[in-house]
């Protein structure tokens, strides 16, 4: 086998890992059950295929779909840092820095470059497809959240001004989901799963 096939077959065997890295939001059909990094990934890659026509910009939904299916495998090495943890997401940035470079490093050298570029573009979050890569990002565990009575908010003790903080970056991707997320933070207010 030659080098570059195996040096290929050596990341997508180490993405395997991915399915154990546990993430905070639970699962809708299961409430019990929290999600992994895994299927995270290919459920915000799903959503970015049907909400495209909602982005702010015009944008290439194949770069959206790298970025969505790639965004979290440095979290094999780093973990999971939970959202509304202001003081561990400082932490979080260096250690995914290193997994990146760690991660991408596994692959021949333009490939990995190639790849590794793509995600420092999500990680800024400048660009339109960035903006509503992330914008999908965080969405979708407040969907799950909402769906769930709040479940993680409420055990996490996350209040209104939080949800709204830290989800706000929605809006730089998509005006029409950012007023969905506000209307979600609000009823789940009322509803006492976000503290006022």
């Amino acid at each position: 086998m030659n080098q570059r096939l195996q040096q290929q077959l050596n990341l997508v065997l180490e993405l395997d890992r991915l399915k154990s890295v546990l993430r905070r939001t639970r699962i809708q059909c299961a409430d019990d059950r929290l999600e992994n990094s895994a299927e995270h990934s290919w459920h915000v890659a799903m959503m970015a295929l049907v909400m495209q026509e909602h982005a702010n910009e015009l944008v290439d939904i194949s770069r959206v779909l790298k970025m969505l299916l790639m965004h979290d495998m440095v979290e094999i090495d780093a973990g999971d840092t939970f959202v509304y943890d202001s003081a561990a997401s400082k932490e979080q940035e260096a250690k995914e820095l290193a997994a990146a470079q760690r991660r991408f490093g596994l692959l021949p050298q333009e490939q990995g470059e190639e790849l590794f570029t793509l995600w420092r573009e999500f990680e800024s979050a400048q660009t339109a497809d960035a903006k509503f890569a992330k914008a999908l990002d965080r969405l979708i565990p407040m969907m799950l959240n909402f769906n769930n009575q709040g479940i993680g908010w409420r055990e996490n003790g996350v209040t209104r001004q939080q949800a709204l903080t830290v989800n706000r970056r929605i809006d730089d991707g998509s005006h029409t989901l950012w007023e969905y997320a506000q209307q979600m933070i609000e009823q789940a207010t009322e509803n006492g799963w976000l503290k006022a």
